[in-house]
Parts: C-alpha cells; structure tokens; sequence
C-alpha cells in the first residue's frame, strides 16, 4: 500500500498516539501499524499536532532538549583597543565550538559597505540584516578578496576538507 493510499481509521489514529507517547519511534509505529511508511507516521503526528518528546539516554533519565540557538555564529569575543600611536594588535584567534576559528577584529576597526576598499578584507562579519554588519577590513592578500586568515578558511585543500568531513562524520 502506498501513502497516498493510508486511510487514518479512528482506530489506527489512537494507536499512533498510544504508542507515540510510550516513546516509540515512526519506524516501530509504522511496522506495527502496518501498511505505512514511516514518512506517513510522522506527517500524521504532524497534522494532529503530538507535541515532541523526550528520548531517554541509556540510563533511562530522559536527555535534555535541545536549546534553540540564535541563527549565525556567536560574536567574536572583545579585543582591547590599542593604545594611542602603538601598532594595531596582533589578531587573536577565537575558538568556536567544534568548527572553524575566526579572527576577531575589533568592532572599531570593522567597515561598512561603503567604507570597503579593493585592497581590504571582504569577509563579512556579523548578521548582515543588523545594522552593526561589517566587513572585516583587514589588509587582503593581492589578487584575493580576503586577508590571510580568511582566505585560508575560504580556501581550504582538497584533502583538509575531506579529512574534516570525516572528522565531523559527514
């Protein structure tokens, strides 16, 4: 029986429901069901609104949900603003969890769109639907859009981004 062909009886309705809050998985209702995917396990679950669940871990304490996390990487930790007539600071790097690095550029030193020069960093910092979205600005390697740091994020060997796939298990 295809999906376009399941009939949701009352029926088989209330055993979705049963066994969705016992905490079985679509694949285990679908199978019990029978004559369903699991694709159509978990449209229905959907059109009748079931509210997600808790999986429990292997001690049997429920694992805790996961946090909504705002859209686009964290800001880039402050770096203090040098001294009057000393040499710009050097970049630090500023680990972000489980991924790249990313330099952190004082907001200071950051530009604007309008600001921005072929011979500046065009790696794009922030949000660029805020107001405070900028540039990075920094010295670009010639011929290239980006500085030293971006342009080895931007352009990573073949072989450094197969080795991270497989790190990341992708």
């Amino acid at each position: 029986m295809t999906d376009a062909a399941i009939t949701w009886t009352e029926e088989r309705v209330e055993l979705l429901k049963r066994l969705w809050a016992d905490g079985r998985s679509a694949s285990q209702i679908a199978a019990e069901i029978g004559g369903c995917s699991r694709n159509a396990v978990i449209g229905k679950v959907h059109r009748l609104g079931l509210s997600g669940r808790v999986k429990a871990g292997p001690t049997g304490e429920p694992k805790p949900r996961k946090v909504d996390r705002p859209a686009g990487p964290p800001a880039p930790e402050p770096v203090a603003a040098p001294a009057p007539g000393s040499a710009r600071p050097a970049l630090e790097l500023v680990a972000e969890t489980g991924a790249a690095r990313d330099v952190a550029v004082p907001p200071s030193e950051r530009v604007t769109i309008m600001e921005l020069r072929e011979s500046m960093c065009r790696w794009p910092m922030g949000d660029p639907t805020t107001a405070d979205f900028r540039f990075c600005g920094c010295k670009a390697i010639a011929g290239l859009p980006y500085c030293t740091h971006h342009a080895q994020v931007a352009y990573q060997p073949v072989a450094d981004r197969r080795r991270d796939r497989r790190v990341a298990g992708l």
